[in-house]
């Protein structure tokens, strides 16, 4: 199974520094010259994919492999490339009015800055040119240009402290490295994809199942054949990705004509980025950690498209759109639960959310921000309501009755349980006919 190996490297020197500085100042100017061809190809012919591969990359790749290297240089040109690809394959997606997995209009592979406003200092390195070696002392060492070894007077293969240990130190084989200058920390970080043994993977201790209701206030509702049922909240995480979505905009509108970032953006703009996917493989790793503690065998995960298609308010769309990311968040939990053995299954959810599970009715139920009432009597937690039909709905296992809910919300570092997890609902629609003493959360729901 694939994995990745992300660390922070040192160079060793000032020069080491400066030569790895230059190494990836080179691999974004490159990057952005094939990719500004391939753009002015694209714009000219009427957006035809066939006439994006004429652009001349060859005389690119001369001219920097002095620099980077000639394997290092073909390697930013074919990532370019795959960029491209990815581009049109959503293009095709966004047109194809049967194929819902692709809801904004997709836009051309962008620029990684300019000489005047600075660059993104990112680069690529081939698997077979860059070694690592993990231990006491783990480091990394990639080859450079010859005119870099020459500039430098340097052996052409420039050496990197590594900080931390590896996730994955044992692997098959290795892949293309990703090295990038993070400016939040002031720090060089890579990227090492890795091919390890299925051996790692653990296995399930039974054959339980979980359902997940994915939203955007309430992150992830989850609900187990044992009877289990987690609630993730969001708001707070998405109030702080609001009010800096607000800050870049704010000083966006403060740039002088022409320009259109500034280092300060940047920041923001990752900033934001790596707080959101911190929280994201925090909650898939802190659930699943709970899942295989069950005995979960198998996990069901609704499609958003019921959400995307019913919700279409301006601050709704920035969370399913840009705040949640659910592919990108489905494609970790996979990629995670692939390591406890637990498979993933996409399943429709449709009508989940307005079910009532007493009487089966979705006419008769009503939902006011995260409550799900209905008219035969029934009142619970929309989120942890839909999560349990969800299950029902795809599992011939029998759900066990439900112990109360456990909610988490997020503190910048893990998810903590909130005291008020194992409270009893203050107020009920009836207490004669309550769905199974369910706890209830103020707040809108999506």
């Amino acid at each position: 199974m694939k994995r990745t190996n992300t660390f922070a490297v040192r160079p060793l020197s000032e020069d080491g520094e400066q030569l790895l500085g230059d190494l990836l100042d080179a691999s974004a100017a490159l990057w952005n010259e094939v990719n500004y061809q391939r753009l002015m190809q694209y714009n000219d012919e009427d957006g035809f994919e066939g006439d994006v591969w004429e652009a001349d990359t060859g005389s690119l790749e001369g001219r920097y492999k002095g620099v980077l290297g000639a394997s290092t240089a073909q390697q930013v040109i074919r990532k370019n490339s795959e960029a491209w690809r990815a581009f049109f394959e959503n293009k095709n997606a966004y047109h194809d009015e049967s194929n819902t997995s692709v809801t904004e209009h997709p836009e051309p592979p962008g620029f990684r800055g300019n000489e005047d406003e600075g660059r993104q200092r990112k680069g690529v390195i081939r698997k077979d040119a860059y070694t690592v070696e993990w231990g006491e002392r783990s480091r990394l060492e990639i080859l450079v240009g010859s005119e870099l070894k020459d500039r430098y007077d340097h052996t052409g293969r420039l050496r990197l402290e590594i900080a931390g240990d590896p996730n994955w130190p044992e692997y098959e084989k290795q892949g293309r490295l990703d090295l990038w200058y993070d400016e939040t920390d002031c720090t060089f970080r890579a990227s090492q994809p890795v091919t390890v043994s299925d051996d790692a993977r653990d296995t399930p201790l039974a054959d339980e199942k979980a359902a997940l209701d994915i939203g955007a206030n309430n992150l992830v509702a989850c609900t187990t054949t044992t009877g289990e049922q987690y609630l993730y909240e969001g708001r707070e995480l998405f109030q702080r990705f609001r009010e800096t979505t607000r800050e870049i905009a704010r000083l966006q509108s403060t740039l002088p004509e022409g320009r259109y970032s500034s280092e300060r953006i940047r920041r923001l703009y990752h900033k934001r980025t790596r707080r959101w996917d911190h929280a994201q493989e925090a909650l898939c790793r802190d659930l699943l950690d709970r899942l295989y503690a069950e005995g979960v065998d198998t996990v069901y995960i609704g499609w958003l498209t019921d959400v995307l298609e019913t919700h279409w308010s301006v601050e709704t769309n920035a969370k399913t759109h840009n705040f949640w990311s659910f592919k990108k968040f489905t494609e970790r939990l996979v990629c995670t639960a692939e390591e406890y053995g637990i498979s993933v299954e996409v399943r429709s959810e449709a009508w989940t959310s307005q079910e009532c599970p007493q009487c089966g009715s979705t006419e008769r139920t009503t939902r006011h921000q995260d409550t799900l009432t209905c008219r035969c009597g029934f009142g619970g937690h929309t989120d942890l309501t839909a999560s349990e039909t969800f299950l029902k709905r795809h599992t011939e296992q029998v759900v066990r009755p439900m112990a109360r809910p456990v909610r988490f919300e997020w503190d910048d570092h893990d998810w903590s349980e909130l005291p008020r997890s194992h409270r009893p609902r203050e107020q009920r629609t009836d207490p004669s006919t309550v769905h199974r003493d369910r706890n209830v959360a103020s707040g809108e729901s999506v």
